[in-house]
């Protein structure tokens, strides 16, 4: 009897422990699939809050006066947005304009990761990792006809004059030469622990 109890309650253990990790691993797929989410809409309305600002600023003093306020009000606006989300809000490419846009390690990984399925003609879509800033939305950001103002090719979509402005906010610029539906950089939107 004594044998059979112990038996027992080994099988009894053990089917416990084999129930266990199904739903840690559904558990951590949900998390995940939260983050994802709530990236999606944190990079969508970062992106509508700077790209509205951004066209008005073109509007009223063409790319000139747009590059002023990607420089002057584009990272206290990005600041702002984090504080309502409490998330790390950051754009970053491999082709930097803004030095403090720096991708780090991880970022970088991911963006060659991105620059290669998108060589390969491969549709890039948006992932959450486990990264030392914590659980990280990265996401693709590609080039829309506007970007090709101040993004694009001088002297075709990009005027020379214009570039010359945008060099004298962005002395060490590399982010021109794209076309629409270009990979232009990736959001990396890292969710603080609340």
């Amino acid at each position: 009897m004594k044998n059979f109890l112990l038996i027992a309650s080994c099988i009894l253990l053990l089917a416990n422990c084999f129930n266990e990790a199904p739903k840690k691993e559904v558990a951590s797929e949900s998390t995940k699939t939260n983050y994802l989410e709530e990236g999606k809409k944190i990079a969508t309305q970062t992106f509508a809050t700077l790209g509205g600002n951004l066209q008005k600023a073109m509007k009223e003093g063409g790319v000139t006066n747009a590059a002023k306020y990607c420089n002057v009000a584009a990272s206290p606006l990005v600041d702002s947005l984090e504080q309502v989300y409490h998330a790390e809000i950051k754009r970053t490419a491999l082709k930097l304009r803004n030095p403090k846009n720096q991708p780090t390690k991880e970022e970088l990984v991911q963006l060659q990761n991105y620059q290669q399925q998108f060589a390969a003609g491969k549709e890039l879509k948006p992932i959450v990792q486990k990264t030392a800033a914590g659980n990280t939305f990265f996401a693709p950001i590609h080039v829309m006809p506007l970007c090709e103002k101040c993004h694009g090719k001088i002297g075709d979509t990009l005027k020379e004059a214009d570039y010359a402005s945008i060099k004298s906010l962005y002395p060490e610029d590399m982010a021109i030469g794209y076309k629409t539906g270009d990979l232009r950089g990736m959001w990396s939107i890292s969710f603080l622990e609340k």
